[in-house]
């Protein structure tokens, strides 16, 4: 129960802080605290004399001042509406002609989140001050200060406006799009792939007679906990054996891992064991490199579709794919891992690099093999990666391609 609830407010954390609106109502509360403190200076007694040695920067019309915050506040709210209408625009376009798998790649880019915060937050410090200006004689009770840092916050929304607009059309580039999901995977790779040789046979956990776990419910397989399953193998003296790889839809009772080293465990350890399961309807690229492939793969085919027809653009992705597969023959998983003590406790199932080049490679050759563009970049992606690796599917592929390409010449 303790684990399930640590998952619990881990996920929520997570959902919280990537969220779209978490940094603009940070940055809203900021700028609600700002008003408050610099309403406060100008009312102070310091306040007072500093406004009254600065003849330039006084106010003495509160209907004035009144009209300029009403004024800022209509027309950054109508900047925010405008500039976020063409976001959503934009991400409608590329989910249509990509994926709307790479939507969270666009929501969740922290600039815009930023901009929004930004302007939220003038908007917030607009209607606080507001509130505060009255209609009084003595021209140091209206907040001046405060309304002249509102007009420079508000010159500071115009520039972020015209950067944004750049930024904005920048971002949404398709090949931009996919060198930030390349980054993602390789680092997720990089984490991952630590060995540069294949696992060592004395590594693996001998398979015994093994009891089977089912899954406590249906979803995408995405890892372990690996400190509480480690300690509940030590504490139990078992061996686990999982034979589901990362990404892995499963039903709920699908088998997901065996128990080895009890003839019978009981429900309780079987319920604590289940409990480090990570299992989501979602994938995140952080948990799992083949999800990074997996999205590169789907927006080389979308861009073959008849529908989109653009071959450029899935030949980016081919070539993100090949530096990322170059990675990974050079670089290896842990397969098994060992408790405090030495001993090696758990075995993990993970996908050998010709079935990675089956699932993520063929699928596209399989959509442009007819294009005489995909089969060029297919030669040259699968020429350069057979000088480093001796793989079947390597030598598969760039035979398919080379035959395809010599059969186009003698059209």
């Amino acid at each position: 129960m303790k684990i399930m609830g640590f998952r619990w407010f881990k996920i929520i954390y997570r959902k919280t802080v990537t969220s779209i609106a978490f940094l603009p109502a940070v940055i809203a509360l900021l700028f609600l605290f700002l008003a408050f403190i610099m309403i406060n200076f100008d009312f102070s007694e310091t306040g007072k004399t500093f406004k009254k040695s600065l003849h330039w920067l006084s106010l003495k019309d509160a209907t004035t001042a009144r009209s300029i915050v009403s004024a800022i506040t209509s027309g950054v709210i109508s900047l925010t509406v405008f500039s976020f209408s063409m976001v959503m625009i934009l991400l409608n376009q590329a989910a249509s002609q990509m994926s709307n798998r790479i939507l969270d790649k666009l929501i969740g880019n922290r600039f815009q989140q930023y901009v929004l915060g930004f302007y939220i937050g003038t908007t917030v410090y607009a209607l606080f001050l507001l509130s505060t200006i009255r209609d009084i004689d003595s021209g140091i009770y209206i907040p001046a200060l405060s309304v002249y840092f509102l007009i420079a916050c508000t010159v500071i929304d115009i520039f972020l406006f015209i950067y944004f607009l750049h930024y904005i059309t920048q971002s949404v580039k398709y090949e931009t799009i996919i060198n930030r999901i390349h980054d993602d995977t390789m680092q997720a790779l990089v984490r991952t792939c630590t060995l540069t040789s294949t696992p060592q046979e004395k590594e693996i956990v001998k398979d015994k007679s093994g009891i089977a776990l089912p899954a406590p419910k249906s979803g995408l397989y995405q890892g372990y906990n690996a400190n509480e399953l480690l300690e509940i193998c030590r504490r139990e003296n078992i061996n686990v054996k999982i034979i589901v790889t990362v990404g892995d839809f499963l039903l709920k009772g699908t088998t997901v891992l065996e128990i080895n080293g009890k003839e019978n465990p009981g429900e309780d350890l079987k319920n604590e064991v289940a409990e480090t399961l990570n299992i989501f309807r979602g994938q995140e690229i952080i948990n799992s490199y083949y999800y990074g492939f997996r999205q590169l793969m789907e927006i080389a085919i979308k861009a073959l579709s008849p529908g989109i027809n653009d071959p450029g653009t899935a030949g980016i992705s081919l070539r993100a794919l090949a530096d990322l597969f170059l990675y990974r023959f050079r670089h290896f998983p842990h397969v098994s891992f060992a408790d405090n003590d030495g001993i090696y406790r758990i075995e993990t199932r993970q996908k050998s690099t010709d079935d990675m080049l089956r699932e993520y490679l063929f699928p596209i050759w399989d959509y442009g093999k007819n294009d005489r563009n995909i089969q060029l970049d297919i030669l040259n992606i699968t020429g350069q990666l057979k000088l480093f690796v001796k793989e079947p599917a390597l030598d598969e592929l760039f035979n398919a391609a080379r035959a395809a390409k010599i059969h186009q010449d003698h059209l």
